[in-house]
């Protein structure tokens, strides 16, 4: 079998185990043991595919296409550069700390185990596929979990805000079938078959009323799950009731989706159609950026500040990939790197200080750095990094993006960047903010005497505190890995 096509595999059979476990115990083994099998996979598949880009100048490494539908030439075609091999290993890292933040889980931990890791195939074969067809299938796969995993086992008004998390994102597939069939139906302009095969509709000359007309579509459609503005709304109350787990997740792994397939399909694909619809786009990314950042000023709840900082940090993203220049977009896949991390590991902290103080108001909090020293200065680190502090993986993401985004030089992309640039001022308020409330300062009476930290979350919090400093210390071996998958797209869309 294909190193690729394990990525599928594995964590259906971890499903399957889950489905013969009987208890907590079993299912924690069990969710524990196919996650480390995924990671070490992951690892694999890094060291495999620098080994193979050295003998390889294919866009695409470790292809295999097999016909699923033969009469709309439907395919189960797979294949991956640096960049799906970097979301990938970040997948797997986000989905092994998850298991073990979820380590106590009492409440059906059979059924939760099994919804994540349903979850994490669907984002698997999402990020390994080169069909649009199958990409959208496994994008569904990726997405419809989260209803059960908000409903069931989150707090708060769960259900209200799975439902709306899930009719938001269910518009947004609707508009982006919508934009998959447009291209698929002008997939022959060039006198060949239909075709849903992303490599072989970038060879074709789509006409450009039809860029025009799908461009949008498809944008949008991948973008509402990137937090687009204003189309944001699903995400804050989404993370405000899912459990710890799902929100690391949903933010560190789910939303990533969202720029990648803005990436990989609609600039790849429609590049006349992004440069035609690029200024629009930017206002509307640019807006999320500041908006996200104010609106995380304006919460006093933990959960709720992350939320509207996902918002904003995603909003980055969305804004690098519309400025259409290499160092822009490497900033891009980074801060996708980065925010990953980094968000996942606010949630997990979020998580086990709500676990012990019962509480997310930040006015209800104070002294936590004494009672609880780890996950204070932890916390102090992650805080440090989302404002892009240097040594932090932040940092690299940022300066690319705002230095690709100042290769512009015409007016208005220089104050869409200046824009943009503001929402960094704004992260720090609000992160010296919370730690200055929540952390510092007399211990209240009722935070005196509260648990340790124990093994299970530290192993969660070290997985993803790793990276946030790797990528900081020596982000070039990534960068390179990025540029160099890249570089395939320079012709015809980045200026």
């Amino acid at each position: 079998m294909d190193i690729l096509s394990l990525f599928v595999v594995v964590p259906v059979i971890t499903i399957l185990a889950l489905f013969l476990a009987k208890g907590l115990k079993q299912s924690r083994i069990v969710a524990m043991a196919g996650s480390l099998v995924q990671l070490a996979m992951a690892f694999h598949l890094v060291y495999a595919y620098v080994k193979e880009r050295a003998i390889n100048d294919d866009i695409m490494v470790f292809m295999r296409d097999v016909v699923w539908y033969e009469d709309f030439n439907i395919h189960y075609a797979i294949g991956v550069d640096g960049i799906s091999v970097a979301l990938i290993t970040l997948t797997a890292i986000v989905v092994l700390a998850g298991v073990f933040i979820s380590w106590m889980m009492e409440d059906l931990p059979k059924e939760f185990f099994v919804s994540l890791i349903v979850l994490a195939t669907g984002v698997y074969g999402f990020f390994i596929s080169i069909d649009l067809f199958t990409m959208f299938v496994f994008y569904e796969i990726a997405v419809i979990p989260m209803y059960l995993l908000i409903g069931i086992w989150g707090t708060g008004p769960k259900e209200h805000a799975a439902m709306k998390l899930t009719l938001m994102l269910m518009g947004a597939s609707a508009v982006l079938l919508v934009g998959i069939l447009g291209i698929y139906l002008n997939s022959n302009a060039d006198g060949g078959p239909l075709t849903f095969n992303i490599l072989e509709i970038a060879q074709v000359n789509i006409p450009f009323a039809a860029q025009q007309l799908f461009f949008p579509l498809t944008f949008i459609g991948f973008a509402v799950l990137g937090a687009l503005f204003p189309f944001h709304t699903w995400s804050p109350d989404g993370h405000a009731s899912a459990p710890t787990a799902v929100s690391m997740l949903h933010a560190g792994v789910l939303m990533k989706l969202g720029g990648y397939g803005v990436f990989r399909v609609a600039m790849f694909l429609l590049p006349e159609g992004a440069m035609d619809w690029s200024w629009f786009f930017i206002i509307l990314s640019a807006t999320g950026v500041i908006y996200g950042a104010l609106g995380a000023v304006r919460q006093t709840d933990l959960k709720y500040i992350n939320a509207y900082s996902s918002v904003s940090h995603l909003g980055m993203v969305l804004f690098a990939l519309l400025m259409l220049n290499k160092t822009a977009w490497t900033g891009a896949i980074l801060q996708s790197l980065s925010h990953g991390f980094m968000t996942a590991l606010f949630f997990a902290l979020i998580g086990m200080i709500y676990g012990r103080t019962k509480t997310r108001d930040i006015y209800k909090l104070g002294g936590l750095l004494k009672v609880i020293p780890f996950i204070s200065v932890v916390y102090v680190i992650a805080g440090m990094a989302s404002l892009g502090l240097p040594g932090f993986s932040g940092f690299t993401a940022e300066m690319n993006i705002f230095v690709g985004a100042f290769q512009h030089t015409d007016m208005f992309h220089r104050v869409a960047t200046i824009v943009s640039i503001s929402a960094i001022v704004v992260t720090a308020v609000y992160i010296l903010r919370v730690i200055g409330l929540m952390l510092m300062g007399p211990v209240k009476s009722e935070f005196k005497d509260l648990p340790k930290v124990r093994w299970y979350e530290v192993t969660g919090i070290l997985l993803l505190l790793i990276p946030i400093t790797a990528l900081g210390v020596a982000p070039l071996w990534i960068s390179d890995l990025i540029m160099e998958s890249i570089k395939p797209f320079i012709q015809g869309v980045i200026q």
